[in-house]
């Protein structure tokens, strides 16, 4: 055996020992996936253009900070003709942030490298840098109106 071989073995039992040991970090999204968190008692509702709609937040990093930011007035309009965004006044942390593998319309979601939020009414795919924050609760439709409206995000007590 060469030198160099016996370097890789040792990385990859390394490597195996780590995944073992801390199963959760090893991987970096296992255990801190967003797709299988699960909704908490964090309700906030959403209104615009004489709308509203609640939304349940997930039990993740960025979710409870998003909340901490409650309430918000801002500003929301269309983007690429399966969302609206706003954009949010800070960046939000991006901890335990990953591919979550099963999207669909009606995610809330924050986008980390523009700093806004998502809410989809139309299929989408992941994207680097795309956190899921939570989930509408009774549909989608109010998001279906054109236009840029000023939005309104609260916490429901």
């Amino acid at each position: 055996m060469t030198r160099r071989q016996v370097t890789r073995r040792t990385l990859l039992w390394a490597a195996i020992a780590q995944a073992a040991v801390l199963p959760g970090q090893a991987f970096g999204q296992q255990g801190a996936d967003p797709a299988s968190q699960e909704p908490t008692d964090m309700k906030i509702r959403i209104g615009f253009n004489g709308q509203t709609m609640t939304a349940t937040l997930y039990d993740n990093p960025s979710a409870r900070d998003f909340h901490a930011l409650l309430p918000l007035d801002l500003t929301i309009d269309n983007y690429a003709g399966n969302e609206k965004i706003a954009y949010l006044p800070r960046k939000l942390t991006e901890q335990g942030s990953g591919p979550f593998g099963n999207e669909r319309p009606g995610d809330l979601c924050y986008f980390a490298p523009w700093g806004n939020l998502a809410l989809f009414y139309d299929g989408y795919s992941w994207s680097t840098g795309l956190i899921r924050l939570g989930r509408l609760d009774d549909g989608f439709e109010p998001l279906l109106t054109r236009g840029e409206f000023p939005l309104r995000i609260e916490h429901i007590h």
